[in-house]
Formats: structure tokens, sequence, C-alpha cells
């Protein structure tokens, strides 16, 4: 059976409620959890506040998007490279992502209309092509 799973910012509240002078065991006792998970929190987040806790939850929300965005982005100029290649013609915007809003252009002189179905394809003859 699985036991309740805390929130960090509990777990920060029950490694201060044993700091202020309770004793670990008895702490444990109360909130119904090994000794081990606590040492183990402690390890994690032994000097960290409850403030801090919430400012790292959300760098670590902020940086998973910033990733997301960066992927999306090496996507979108893997397309626009492909799209140069198969029209033969040099295409210096597409590589370093100073497009500057022309990427519908570029697509429409390769006879692409859709990104979507075209990023797709490329996918798959990619993964084909493995």
């Amino acid at each position: 059976m699985k036991g309740k799973r805390y929130s960090t910012e509990d777990k920060i509240r029950i490694l201060r409620e044993a700091d202020s002078g309770k004793g670990i065991a008895e702490t444990c006792r109360e909130h119904n959890i090994s000794e081990v998970s606590f040492h183990r929190w402690k390890k994690q987040f032994g000097q960290m506040e409850v403030n801090d806790a919430r400012r790292m939850k959300e760098l670590e929300r902020e940086n998973s998007e910033l990733k997301k965005m960066l992927a999306e982005s090496q996507l979108k100029n893997r397309v626009l490279e492909a799209v140069c290649e198969k029209n033969g013609k040099p295409c210096a915007q597409a590589g370093n992502g100073s497009a500057g809003g022309r990427s519908q252009d570029v697509l429409g002189a390769g006879g692409v209309s859709d990104i979507e179905t075209f990023t797709r394809d490329l996918l798959v003859s990619a993964q084909g092509a493995d």
C-alpha cells in the first residue's frame, strides 16, 4: 500500500518541525513517515525554506517550457533546411533562424502549403532512412 505523497512545501514544514526540538522519531510517527524518508528529504531539502521551494518549482516549470520552445524552433529550422535542399537553392536565413517572417515564402516556394503535413512527411521519411 502506498503512503501519502507530500508536496515539497509539506516536506520542508515537517523538516522544520523536527528541527524545532520535537525530535525526528516523534515527528516521523506523527506524520506516518519512515525515518529513512525523513533523512532523504533532509538531504534533498535540508537548508531550503518554503519560499525557496516554491521558487525552485517555478524555475523548473519555466525551464521545461523553454526546452519545449527550443525543440520546436530546432524542428522548424530542420524543416526549412529540408525545403531548401529540395529546392536546390541556398537558404541562408533558414540555418540561422533569422527568417524574419518569410518562412511561409520558403515553404510556398517548395510547393508545400501545410507545414504540419510537410513535417510529418519529413519525419516519416527520416525514420524510414534509419
